[in-house]
């Protein structure tokens, strides 16, 4: 009787044994998970600005920029702007979309030349930091009004930047192109296309927003109001503080858990 109590005894003492550190080990990793879901993601906010001449026009360190760092703070913000006048999408976009191939218009002799620029200056810029928010701001169009495919080629656009930035979670807002020659017959069609498409794209898009410059381009000529091509100088200005405005809004919408002040 008493070497059955004995046994009986050590047994539970080695089940004990073998209990307690995996029980203290299982604590251990709960805690550390815990903790880890407590803490706020350490990052930076990446914006990237694209587009052709009035993207060029646009002053990203005094319009952008300023009302990005009010928001976020300076040193959690990286700005990236890399623009280009007179060139059609396809300079962005490695593949073409058209069928037969374009012989008239803006036509690259490389296609996506523009978008490895642009990507090699994003990466470059990205290099040892970590990236928490990631932001498309596109103005351009004026160059396509003959391009038929030109949904096609913003939704390859867009899929180039998730796979070289390794993520499906990009905001993006885009400057619908003014209405500058809406009252002239000549390519009036793919005006309206354009303008109809980036709002369409933009707003399919769950992370997706876009501007209205209509009211930027309005310049007197020789006495005349005109809706101009480019931009005013305040324009611009103004155009650099609704894509800043509209960022700071999807950032807020989509990813206010990674949001660092």
């Amino acid at each position: 009787m008493c070497d059955l109590f004995r046994r009986s005894t050590i047994l539970v003492a080695i089940s004990f044994l073998l209990f307690f550190p995996a029980c203290q080990s299982s604590q251990k990793s709960l805690a550390t998970e815990e903790k880890v879901n407590s803490e706020p993601r350490e990052g930076k906010h990446l914006l990237i600005l694209s587009g052709q001449s009035n993207m060029v026009g646009l002053d990203a360190n005094r319009s952008f920029t300023p009302l990005i760092e009010k928001a976020f703070g300076k040193e959690k913000i990286i700005v990236v702007k890399d623009a280009h006048g007179g060139q059609s999408i396809r300079s962005w976009c490695k593949e073409n979309h058209e069928f037969p191939p374009p012989t008239a218009g803006r036509i690259p002799k490389v296609r996506g030349d523009l978008y490895r620029r642009l990507i090699n200056k994003v990466q470059s810029a990205m290099e040892d930091h970590n990236i928490s928010t990631y932001t498309f701001i596109w103005m351009q169009g004026e160059s396509d009004l003959r391009n038929k495919a030109y949904h096609i080629y913003l939704k390859e656009l867009l899929s180039q930047l998730q796979k070289d930035l390794g993520t499906d979670s990009i905001n993006v807002v885009i400057g619908r192109i003014s209405d500058h020659g809406l009252n002239s017959p000549k390519r009036l069609e793919g005006r309206k296309y354009i303008r109809k498409t980036q709002a369409e794209f933009a707003e399919a898009l769950s992370r997706g927003d876009w501007v209205n410059t209509d009211d930027l381009n309005q310049r007197f000529i020789n006495g005349k109001l005109i809706d101009d091509l480019h931009y005013t100088k305040e324009g611009y200005h103004t155009l650099g503080q609704r894509f800043a405005e509209k960022s700071i809004s999807l950032i807020v919408k989509h990813d206010s858990g990674k949001v660092l002040k």
